[in-house]
């Protein structure tokens, strides 16, 4: 409501931009600030800190100066603008989840999205959708406070009001309608081991790590549920091991040791690959399947990796200007070609995908285009500790399974590991901080949602983007007419 106030006011274009890149700074900086524990772990880069905190808003406001630019070109007097702000608010969410590899953390819509009722309408929707609401819904109150006639003053906190009443019966009446169906003979146990990321890839801490994992599988959910007994699926957390799993056949025979007769562990760990001619090793951070004999029978590897994280961008430049040694890769992985499902048994297809891979509502997809039955998602969220980011990833990764109407099987280093179904209903959760286990069934997944079925369609990725911006420009009858003051806007 406070952006279209500043936008009534602004004169010119400049302060257009400079109100929206304010308003993106704030948002961004309360909401991302907590990326900066990262640089605690390693004292190394602990010179990078700020640049995180504040660079980070920095850049990523420039889409909110963006929209506000647009915004007030297309500027026109009552309820209009408010429809011009909200899609050009949704279309440079958008974009900010495709340029430069993207990033969409934290997109507007997750306001509405992080509520389990009003959430079930991204089944329709999507995220895109949902930031549409949120910044249209949150905006009307401003109409009684600009409009002069009376019954102009009650629509906005009325369409408001009604709009999330009518969100929020929605979802309720789509989880009291909702039944919880499994897929039979599956039975699947989560591990979150809650090791600090400064000993996580520690390699003299090796041989202990690996015991933690081994005691905590075998534990169980309770004391009534010691030993492996009845478990079909164990999920470890991403790059669990500080080793490479495939060269270590003792650690693998340790792990077969574990798994009940046809049992699999499905586990995050880095993966190397050589050259035919041996001349150059690639590493990927994979999801590698152990079956009850110690053999690696799958891999799937990340396609989608975090820059400075897992993979130096614009290292030419960096070796051009002799930069290599100021700024170190803690990474160094390799991306691999395209999305490949995990055949996994007894389960339907599954999509894997690896850290901060959930949070791309386009990429919840196969290379070949299907839908996936089941989103497996490994990672490791101890580089975070115990703040807001943690909460906010899962947030992201459950609305993938609404949108999408299928299941997420979700194991975290020390973050929030759970098993939820295609409503976003928790069927067994471990919070944030907890080391231990927990068991629960796969449940079955819906029919393709409305979203499911256009997020594979034109609609997709940046041809929303243009579709918004086309639809603006509809509205703003491709001549932009602007109101120079609340006056102007209240006399209409």
């Amino acid at each position: 409501m406070m952006a279209i106030f500043r936008l009534d006011y602004c004169e010119t274009f400049k302060q257009a931009v400079w109100s929206g890149w304010w308003f993106g700074f704030g948002y961004f900086l309360m909401g991302l600030w907590w990326i900066g524990t990262a640089f605690l772990v390693d004292d190394r880069f602990l010179w990078a800190m700020p640049f995180a905190i504040v660079g980070l808003p920095i850049i990523l406001s420039l889409y909110v100066a963006a929209a506000f630019l647009l915004s007030f070109y297309l500027w026109r007097p009552g309820i209009i603008r408010l429809f011009i702000f909200a899609l050009a608010i949704s279309s440079f969410e958008v974009l900010r989840g495709q340029l430069f590899t993207g990033f969409p953390w934290n997109a507007m819509g997750i306001v509405l999205g992080d509520q389990l009722e009003i959430s079930q309408i991204a089944s329709a929707i999507g995220l895109h959708g949902l930031t549409f609401l949120t910044c249209f819904l949150f905006a009307v109150p401003a109409l009684f406070f600009t409009e002069k006639k009376k019954w102009m003053k009650l629509f906005g906190p009325l369409v408001g009001i009604s709009g999330l009443a009518a969100l929020y019966l929605f979802g309720v009446n789509r989880l009291a309608t909702a039944q919880h169906e499994a897929v039979p003979n599956i039975r699947i146990r989560l591990m979150q081991p809650a090791i600090a990321q400064d000993e996580k890839f520690d390699r003299s801490n090796a041989s202990q790590i690996l015991m933690t994992y081994l005691t905590l599988s075998t534990r169980g959910s309770y004391p009534s549920r010691e030993g492996m007994e009845g478990i079909t699926h164990l999920v470890w957390p991403e790059t669990s091991f500080p080793f490479l799993l495939e060269q270590s056949p003792k650690a693998r025979e340790e792990i077969s040791r574990i798994l009940p007769k046809n049992s699999v562990l499905l586990t995050g760990a880095v993966r190397a690959e050589d050259r035919p001619d041996h001349s150059e090793r690639f590493y990927f951070n994979s999801i590698q399947m152990v079956d009850d004999a110690g053999a690696i029978t799958a891999s799937a590897d990340k396609v989608h990796l975090v820059p400075f994280g897992e993979y130096l961008p614009f290292e030419r430049m960096i070796d051009f200007f002799s930069l290599r040694d100021f700024i170190v890769a803690p990474g160094g992985f390799t991306a691999a070609l395209e999305r490949r499902a995990l055949s996994i048994p007894s389960w339907p297809l599954a999509l894997p995908l690896i850290c901060y891979e959930v949070i791309f509502p386009e990429e919840i997809s196969l290379s070949d285009r299907q839908r996936p039955g089941v989103l497996l998602n490994v990672t490791n969220d101890a580089w975070f500790g115990m703040t807001p980011g943690p909460y906010q990833h899962f947030a992201q990764a459950r609305l993938r399974a609404i949108e999408q109407g299928v299941p997420l099987i979700r194991s975290a280093n020390n973050g929030i590991s759970a098993i939820v179904d295609p409503y976003g209903r928790e069927i067994a959760l471990i919070q944030l901080g907890e080391r231990g286990t927990t068991d629960g069934d796969l449940p079955k997944a819906l029919p393709s949602t409305v979203y499911a079925v256009l997020s594979r369609g034109p609609i997709s990725s940046l041809w929303l983007f243009i579709g918004l911006i086309g639809i603006l420009f509809t509205l703003g009858q491709l001549r932009p007419r602007r109101v120079t003051s609340i006056s102007a806007t209240s006399d209409r």
